[in-house]
């Protein structure tokens, strides 16, 4: 029997394997009726060892709610859950593990749609990835921000304040009690990071790409809208699947723009320039550096939202959310995009409105006019940085420092607070091998700590170099994702202690001033640090990773193979 749908083709197979189709899911409460409806897939990412996941078993019974209302039939699937406080050496070594995992399960499974649970980190790139290969209509549904932490007067955000209440504590300006005090206060129940970090950012992102619907990334995780956004996901997913409304119909170049546009419009997290080139990678569009900075230039920030602003995901949800901010911004979008709603871009947002214009400015009073994130170039980053310039002190845009070099990070933690370490405030710090394959994984410690001895000094920002990533809720004079990255040869590598390193914002540059025949002899004497990995998914990711401009993603990975009808091998 032929059919539009994948699970009428599975359930109605001749012989015995219809038979056994039909049998098990019956042994699972599900009837005649329940299998001629459409199945319609939730992929749960829910784990005990993911806090910002706590609340995913409720999100998903009121998505199976929407699913049922719809007339589907909701069935649930585990995938990778990747939290990025309980992984080791970093989530983001895992991504494209979690990657595969979805467009696997995606691809195997007879599904007719699947309604994507993300919310920390990794897991919004890593489900959109898999989703877009293996182009089955999907929805991204956020498990959505935490509420705003609170100490003694003081409205905190994880891990923004995290960050800086430690400098102040390794400053000696917080007592040891006040210290452990705050983390009773800072992360107050289930969600996602509530500033404007990496979480947020790609949540955010999503409703530009159009693979969420309006409102997904602001709701808190404990808000009763919250579910009721849930239910019409799975109410949309279920028409989705009638519709074969498949990413590859609502993606392309200027879907990936207007994300860009949004990016720069929210002050966004840095990581966002490595996982949209791998998302868009997956789609079959192709996003250089040079357009985030582009973009970037042109595009004011309109959201005042930490670490760059005053503000949290609980006051831009109260503001209008992101619907409000890209009505704000469709003069700079394509607003004929379309999206998973089945409108335009412009359409989803027609009914928006600003109800703070404090938070979410207008486009004539911005909080600056321009992005905060700049792309660098030099003969340190001949393939590109990136730069948080929005959340730099302005006295270190234009700077000249002498390199203090660490190795590794284990060579960062022995030395960073000792006494006899030779550096001042103008020295700019440098960390080697710490990128996809150096760290291994880019880990996000591309913010190196300030020496203890320069913070007990006042000191709370200086230049900082290395081919890591940093957090997208951390903040400072942090340049990151030099590329090529040092332990594959990159000229990170032959950087020495007392190097003249130069950074100039404005004409986006970013050199080593070491002449050419000096850098030849390094190069000659260099040795690739030895391997992390000689087995196992990390040699795989070690010896396939591609480069940070590139997203990455593994080559054999990028692009689509779209699922067709679900075929077994009959028996």
């Amino acid at each position: 029997m032929e059919s539009a749908r994948r699970s009428e083709q599975f359930f109605a197979e001749e012989g015995v394997a219809g038979f056994t189709h039909r049998a098990m899911a019956k042994s699972t409460g599900l009837d005649d009726e329940s299998i001629r409806r459409p199945l319609i897939g939730i992929c749960n990412t829910f784990s005990d060892l993911n806090n910002c996941h706590s609340n995913f078993r409720t999100l998903c019974d009121a998505v199976k709610q929407g699913v049922w209302q719809a007339g589907g039939t909701p069935v649930e699937f585990p995938t990778i859950s990747l939290g990025e406080t309980f992984l080791a050496p970093t989530s983001m070594l895992h991504r494209n593990l979690a990657a595969m995992d979805t467009e696997e399960m995606l691809r195997a499974q007879p599904l007719d749609a699947a309604v994507l649970l993300v919310g920390c980190d990794k897991t919004t790139p890593a489900a959109l990835m898999g989703a877009i290969s293996a182009d089955l209509p999907v929805i991204a549904l956020s498990g959505g921000p935490q509420l705003n932490g609170h100490f003694r007067g003081q409205t905190l955000g994880a891990c923004t304040d995290c960050r800086r209440l430690t400098a102040e504590h390794r400053a000696g300006e917080i007592d040891d009690d006040t210290y452990r005090a705050l983390e009773d206060g800072i992360v107050r129940g289930p969600g996602h990071c509530m500033v404007m970090g990496t979480a947020s950012t790609m949540n955010s992102l999503t409703e530009a790409l159009g693979l969420a619907l309006p409102g997904n990334a602001s709701i808190p995780a404990v808000d009763a809208r919250r579910l009721q956004h849930a239910q019409a996901a799975g109410r949309r997913a279920t028409a989705l699947a009638e519709e074969d409304l498949r990413p590859s119909k609502i993606l392309s170049r200027a879907s990936f723009e207007n994300a860009l546009t949004l990016l720069a419009a929210l002050g966004g997290s840095t990581n966002a320039v490595v996982h949209l080139p791998a998302i868009a990678g997956r789609a079959g569009v192709e996003l250089p550096l040079e357009l985030f900075d582009e973009i970037s230039r042109r595009t004011p920030v309109l959201a005042d939202l930490k670490p760059t602003g005053r503000y949290q995901m609980q006051e831009l949800h109260n503001a209008g959310g992101v619907p409000a901010l890209l009505g704000r911004l469709l003069p700079l979008l394509h607003g004929g995009a379309p999206t998973v709603t089945g409108g335009s871009l412009a359409d989803s947002v027609a009914r928006a409105r600003v109800e703070d214009a404090e938070v979410i400015r207008p486009l004539e009073d911005p909080v600056r006019t321009e992005g905060g994130i700049a792309v660098l170039r030099g003969n340190l980053a001949p393939e590109g940085a990136v730069i948080k310039h929005g959340a730099a002190d302005p006295a270190l845009l234009r700077h000249r420092g002498r390199a203090v070099v660490f190795s590794d990070v284990d060579d960062l933690k022995a030395r960073i607070d000792d006494p006899e370490l030779d550096v001042d405030a103008s020295s700019a710090l440098v960390l080697r091998n710490a990128g996809p394959v150096g760290g291994p994984g880019m880990p996000e410690v591309g913010n190196l700590p300030i020496p203890r001895r320069l913070l007990r000094e006042g000191v709370r920002d200086m230049l900082r170099i290395s081919d890591g990533r940093m957090s997208g809720t951390a903040f400072g004079t942090v340049v990151l994702h030099a590329a090529p990255e040092s332990a594959v040869g990159g000229p990170l590598a032959l950087v020495h202690d007392g190097d003249m390193i130069e950074l100039d914002i404005d004409t986006r540059t970013l050199t080593l001033d070491v002449g050419e025949d000096e850098l030849r002899r390094r190069r000659a004497a260099w040795q690739p640090p030895p391997a992390h990995y000689s087995r196992g998914y990390g040699r795989i990711f070690v010896d396939n990773v591609g480069q940070a401009p590139q997203g990455c993603d593994f080559g054999v990975l990028r692009g689509s193979d779209p699922v067709q009808e679900y075929r077994q091998p009959k028996f």
